[in-house]
């Protein structure tokens, strides 16, 4: 059971590690099109980005999937930007919120990101034979971790509500527009590492 909530904890504190922040960035941009009463339909949208996640950290410690980190890197705030886009594309309607192509192409950049994470399992586990049992306890630290994170987003808007007398659109709107900076800002840098390897 130590062992357990070893791999459990790691996979917590990678999520929640503010060095992570692309991870969190894509999750806020994620959630601020959703309000408190539309929680349920967010939290599909979190499921298929769990699955997307899931399956391609599975396949690439398990060694069935091996991409440069390079090229995942640059594609993390690629995901970010487009999901950005896509909240600008659709503010103020509720298209965004029934259209299943979102569930996918959630689903899909959660495949890129479970290659994000699984670098650093890897790491980890090195030569080790037994793979189930780490990679099971850090994705649910990894959920564990990303649930919390989505919990601040909410307490995040509901305090600025509070304070600065905001609307959930207004919210959205100013995260929205800072992710979108912040995207281009790492696609940029990354592009530089890229063309060097």
């Amino acid at each position: 059971m130590d062992e357990f909530w070893l791999w459990f904890q790691t996979g917590f504190t990678h999520i929640t590690d503010l060095n992570g922040y692309d991870h969190i960035l894509f999750l806020l941009v994620l959630c601020v099109p959703y309000g408190l009463d539309q929680t349920a339909k967010l939290l599909w949208l979190i499921t298929a980005f769990t699955i997307g996640h899931s399956v391609s950290l599975a396949m690439s410690v398990m060694g069935w999937v091996n991409i440069k980190s390079t090229y995942i890197e640059f594609l993390i705030p690629l995901t970010i930007l487009i999901t950005a886009l896509q909240n600008v594309f659709y503010f103020g309607s509720n298209q965004t919120l029934k259209m299943p192509i979102n569930y996918v192409l959630t689903g899909f950049f959660g495949l890129i990101h479970g290659l994000g994470f699984s670098y650093l399992l890897r790491a980890l586990l090195g030569g080790g034979s037994n793979l189930i049992f780490p990679l099971l306890a850090f994705n649910l630290g990894l959920e564990a971790g990303q649930i919390v994170i989505i919990a601040c987003i909410f307490g995040m808007g509901i305090l600025l509500t509070f304070v600065f007398q905001l609307t959930q659109i207004q919210r959205a709107k100013i995260f929205t527009g800072l992710a979108v900076l912040l995207a281009i800002l790492l696609i940029g840098l990354r592009s530089v590492d890229l063309l060097k390897t």
